[in-house]
């Protein structure tokens, strides 16, 4: 059996990534694209994080994640806090700016899932989740 897991999460990555993208500007939430909402995300989450924590959490590079830390800085959406009690220590924070996008983002986020999830019964979703959570273990 020829084995093509790699190739179709590369492809559905790829199409979401569109569609994702397509649906934020058709909303006028174009002021971050779909990797800087990863990172908004987490932060409305988890509140401050650090870079690494926020590596960690969104899979995304370090290196790639201080250039698209610079921008969001750049465009009000995050600021950078140091630690009180390790001034090497820097945190990420989100603005008030970036926490007034978290409802729309949600109802997008909502509706994607709604795109990806058509037809799909809700023990077929459960059980596709946990296949792809053992495949990013198996990674890891």
């Amino acid at each position: 059996m020829k084995k093509q897991g790699g190739f179709l999460m590369s492809q559905i990555r790829h199409l979401s990534g569109r569609t994702w993208e397509k649906m934020l500007k058709d909303s006028g939430v174009d002021m971050f694209n779909g990797a800087q909402g990863r990172i908004l995300y987490v932060l409305w989450e988890h509140g401050q994080l650090t870079i690494t924590e926020i590596g960690k959490l969104t899979s995304l590079a370090k290196t790639t994640l201080t250039s698209m830390l610079d921008r969001m800085e750049a465009a009000g959406l995050i600021e950078r806090v140091p630690d009180k009690n390790n001034r090497r220590q820097i945190f990420i924070v989100i603005t008030d700016k970036a926490k007034a996008y978290r409802e729309k983002y949600d109802q997008l986020s909502e509706q994607m899932n709604d795109v990806f999830y058509a037809g799909f019964a809700e023990a077929e979703i459960r059980d596709f989740e946990d296949k792809l959570r053992r495949i990013i273990e198996n990674l890891e």
